[in-house]
């Protein structure tokens, strides 16, 4: 397996809310994780911080070997714990309150492949150069889409686009939304915002099964983005295997 990850701030935003991570443990287990933090006084980058930095260390401190039903209690496990530790942190600090972050993350062995989402930082499987988004947005245009209210094309546009209906921190009791996919993929793609409202499907599909190596790629897929007006941070966790050699 290779693996990267980048984060950019665009070119509107004047600092980074966005905090972004690739683990691997001695057992080739894989955590990746992205998140895309929000509120004032650049409390948005502390929440994201604190959901990564958690996810981190619990990584490398309690998970090895644990079976599908362990991972997914794993993955719960770790959202309270965040959620928890946002709120604590807003008691002694006025200026933070109001904080709150998306994550996106994925646990990947050799047995299976789980998603787990709040928010609407995405995840994706590449599968015979095909991109599949796995996560749903919780997102108020995703909801108004589901409900027929919108299409897909509207909710592009849509002036409340960036209105979320779940997030870390916006409430003491948050549940994130874990998918099952199969492990037998060619590649795990995970991005904030930034990258998904700017870039096409379409052309992050391109990017992806380019030639380039693959460093090359995710700075190609930034660039792109901030290309196209790079409106938010830009964040991208990148997993693939190894091409066969015949």
């Amino acid at each position: 397996m290779r693996s990267f990850y980048l984060t950019d701030v665009g070119k509107v935003r004047n600092h980074n809310e966005d905090s972004v991570i690739i683990l691997k443990n001695h057992n080739n287990e894989y955590l990746l994780a992205v998140a895309d933090g929000m509120g004032g006084h650049r409390a948005g980058e502390v929440a994201s911080s604190i959901a990564i930095t958690y996810l981190a260390h619990h990584f490398q401190e309690s998970f090895y070997n644990l079976t599908k039903d362990e991972a997914i209690i794993w993955i719960n496990d770790s959202i309270d714990s965040i959620n928890t530790a946002i709120f604590n942190h807003e008691k002694d600090r006025p200026e933070s309150i109001g904080m709150g972050t998306t994550l996106v993350m994925v646990l990947y062995t050799k047995d299976y492949l789980l998603f787990g989402n709040i928010g609407d930082s995405s995840g994706f499987i590449i599968k015979n150069k095909k991109i599949h988004k796995v996560t749903v947005d919780h997102s108020l245009v995703n909801l108004l889409v589901e409900a027929g209210e919108l299409t897909e094309e509207q909710a592009k546009t849509h002036p409340r686009k960036n209105v979320l209906m779940k997030a870390l921190g916006a409430s003491q009791n948050v549940e994130a939304d874990i998918f099952e996919c199969s492990a037998d993929i060619d590649g795990i793609l995970l991005a904030s915002d930034g990258l998904t409202n700017m870039l096409e499907i379409s052309k992050i599909e391109d990017v992806i099964n380019s030639k380039e190596e693959i460093e090359e790629k995710i700075v190609n897929l930034i660039q792109k983005a901030n290309n196209n007006g790079g409106l938010d941070n830009i964040s991208v966790a990148y997993l693939e295997k190894d091409k066969e050699v015949k």
